[in-house]
């Protein structure tokens, strides 16, 4: 008999079929005893009169993985409306040792760390592992919307020979007895095969060896990086952008819509036109001074507050940011060259993309470097392919569990990654 998975029940009711999963709960009443069983697709609950699996069922602590056969019958009480009768329930192991919390309670009441500390267990929760099934939807959006529209997917090294950002801090490690670096970004290899392709994308780890102990960073995360060649300025680049989140917010609806219900979200909806501001005009929203250089995460939060004040949208482009705080192949805008065709979105009241156009000339490249004091050499393998044909191009990059946290409302990023690394983590 072919194992079945508990949403696939309710089509069985009369029929003798096999179920396997984990002992999510047992209730041992006078008279009856109902064991849960959880698998992928949810809960199972099995009816027990018999005395001898009544007894095998006490002896089965929670956690302990099972298979079970019986018949299914109707029951509007039970999970899905439908319950296995008369089983007969096998362990497919020994009897699993307890987690330091209960998976079984509605909600997952151990602190973070113990969370952490025992994530193997801890994601088997249905609101851990919701969060992580809303994240692979919203990256397979992000595929579907960006092949529909001509991107191909690359794949570019981790392991790099310098910095992508100048000044950032890196990760740096022994490479046959030379010195190199985990990538902070696939920023460079990305720019190059919008020469190959024009339209690129990529989804993979990117590293930043900066010491953050805060709820929004991680020293390891999933970024979700875009390139796009042929563009006239950085709106083409945000008009992408808004495409982009619309196609993995639908996805994440039609793929995880339990998930959704799990965590009791309404999905935000994505503006035909996402309201934009200049960084000048975003200081004097945020009550900041007018000679700040960057948002603190106090104005991002002033900023979103008013995005959904005056345009009902939780989503809003901030343009303009002063090339001083940009990296070096960022396009100025030609107007205000002390700014740049460059741009963050916040999400919710909180940066979730950087992006904007990029330099495109060899020549402007040497002048940027210059300007900042750097020397050519460490970037000439990426500088030099600009002397062979580049066109105007730009792209973004979308911080996956960042986008996940601000979607289901969690406090901190490490609620929505799996095996978190930071500052203090490197296991489990």
């Amino acid at each position: 008999m072919q194992r079945i998975l508990s949403s696939q029940l309710s089509s069985q009711v009369g029929e003798s079929v096999r179920i396997a999963g984990w002992v999510h709960r047992r209730r041992l009443l006078k008279s009856v005893a109902f064991l849960i069983v959880r698998d992928a697709a949810g809960l199972a609950q099995v009816v027990v009169t018999d005395p001898a699996v009544r007894a095998a069922v006490e002896s089965l602590p929670e956690e302990t993985v099972v298979e079970v056969t019986g018949t299914v019958v109707a029951n509007a009480t039970a999970p899905a409306g439908v319950e296995l009768a008369e089983p007969t329930v096998r362990p497919l192991g020994p009897p699993a040792v307890p987690p330091p919390f209960d998976l079984y309670r509605p909600a997952l009441t151990a602190t973070l760390p113990t969370q952490l500390d025992h994530a193997p267990a801890a994601l088997r929760h249905p609101t851990r592992s919701a969060a992580l099934r809303i994240s692979a939807a919203a990256v397979a959006g992000f595929r579907a919307s960006l092949d529909a529209r001509g991107f191909v997917e690359i794949h570019t090294p981790k392991v790099v020979a310098s910095s992508t950002e100048s000044g950032a801090n890196v990760f740096a490690l022994d490479w046959f007895g030379r010195p190199a670096y985990l990538a902070q970004s696939p920023q460079f290899y990305k720019q190059l095969m919008v020469g190959v392709f024009e339209r690129v994308y990529e989804v993979g780890p990117v590293f930043r060896a900066e010491p953050h102990d805060t709820v929004r960073h991680l020293a390891q995360y999933t970024s979700l990086d875009v390139e796009l060649g042929f563009v006239a300025d950085h709106r083409d680049v945000m008009a992408a952008l808004r495409e982009t989140l619309a196609g993995m917010l639908a996805e994440v609806a039609a793929r995880a819509g339990a998930a959704v219900a799990t965590l009791g979200l309404t999905l935000p909806e994505v503006p035909t036109e996402i309201p934009a501001v200049h960084f000048t005009e975003a200081l004097k929203i945020a009550g900041a001074p007018a000679d700040e250089p960057d948002l603190a995460p106090a104005h991002e939060r002033a900023l979103g507050e008013w995005a959904l004040r005056e345009h009902g949208s939780d989503f809003l482009f901030v343009t303009g940011y002063p090339m001083a705080k940009r990296p070096f192949y960022t396009h100025p805008d030609p107007a205000r060259p002390a700014h740049s065709n460059g741009f963050d979105l916040l999400f919710r009241g909180m940066e979730l993309v950087t992006g904007g156009q990029r330099l495109h000339r060899y020549e402007d490249y040497l002048a940027a470097l210059a300007a900042r004091g750097e020397p050519v050499e460490p970037y000439a393998g990426y500088v030099d392919a600009f002397r062979h044909g580049m066109p105007p191009h730009g792209g973004f990059a979308i911080g996956l569990e960042r986008f996940v946290a601000r979607l289901t409302g969690a406090a901190n990023v490490r609620e929505v990654t799996a095996f978190p690394r930071d500052l203090h983590r490197l296991t489990p």
